[in-house]
């Protein structure tokens, strides 16, 4: 654990001297916390689109609107399609870190140096990975602690914030998005153990989220309802995706080839 401790910081010490990492892990946190914050406000004004009927929401969604009055479920509709995008932040933000973190040393020639330690290549995945993931997570469920705050501070009712605050979000925020983490990480490790510029790494690693974004275009057209046993199910096959996917990247991630191709 020590030496994994000790890959971690020398990650962040490195990796966050780069703009863009700091860009990715900032902006994105801040815009899909500010924009449901301020649909909730609009729509709880008198006028606002708060006063959006059941009858124009999807049938399946009107019946988990049970005990909100039409306001409010017209506030719970809208600001549950930023629930996959919450869950976008913990899939986006490690493809920066671990992209730069693999490929970036390259330019720098400091993974030769790191490679040829006694370090093993679990516990030098292990904190790469983790140097990526935990920002990631960190970074979404503070923005998720804030929306909650902003949305308490706006004056929403309680009903609402039950509905804010429920299994389904738990479990997305909580359980889902570390999984994503992982999805993320593993898979940028495995495009930057083949590819030799970091950009190139970054784009390729970045389809990892269209899944995802599929998944959120269907539920704005409807096709789609996100609900707790759809997140249940999500958690469950992330779980054995993750167990693949890690055991892969540390076959992959081959230190001699590595170090034979970048020379």
């Amino acid at each position: 654990m020590h030496k994994i401790g000790v890959i971690v910081r020398k990650e962040w010490s490195e990796v966050f001297k780069n703009r863009l990492v700091l860009g990715t892990v900032g902006f994105m946190p801040l815009m899909l916390t500010a924009l449901p914050l301020v649909i909730l406000g609009v729509m709880g004004t008198e006028g606002g689109l708060g006063d959006v009927g059941t009858s124009d929401m999807p049938a399946a969604f009107a019946r988990m609107c049970e005990g909100l009055s039409g306001g409010e479920c017209g506030q719970y509709f809208f600001v549950t399609e930023f629930l996959l995008l919450y869950m976008l932040m913990p899939l986006m933000i490690p493809v920066t870190i671990a992209a730069y973190s693999i490929v970036g040393e390259k330019s720098t020639r400091t993974l030769e140096p790191l490679l040829a330690t006694p370090i093993t290549t679990v516990e030098l995945l292990a904190g790469k990975g983790l140097a990526a993931a935990l920002p990631a997570i960190a970074a979404t469920w503070l923005s998720f602690a804030v929306f909650v705050l902003g949305a308490r501070l706006l004056g929403v009712g309680p009903r609402l914030m039950a509905k804010i605050v429920d299994p389904m979000w738990l479990m997305a925020i909580f359980l889902v998005g570390p999984l994503l983490a992982v999805t993320s990480v593993s898979f940028a490790v495995m495009i930057s153990s083949r590819v030799n510029e970091p950009r190139v790494a970054e784009q390729l690693s970045g389809l990892v989220a269209l899944p995802l974004l599929a998944l959120f275009f269907g539920q704005v057209s409807g096709l789609i309802l996100l609900n707790s046993s759809l997140v249940l199910w999500m958690a469950l096959g992330l779980l054995a995706l993750d167990t693949v996917l890690v055991a892969f990247a540390v076959q992959l991630f081959q230190r001699e080839s590595i170090l034979t191709r970048w020379k």
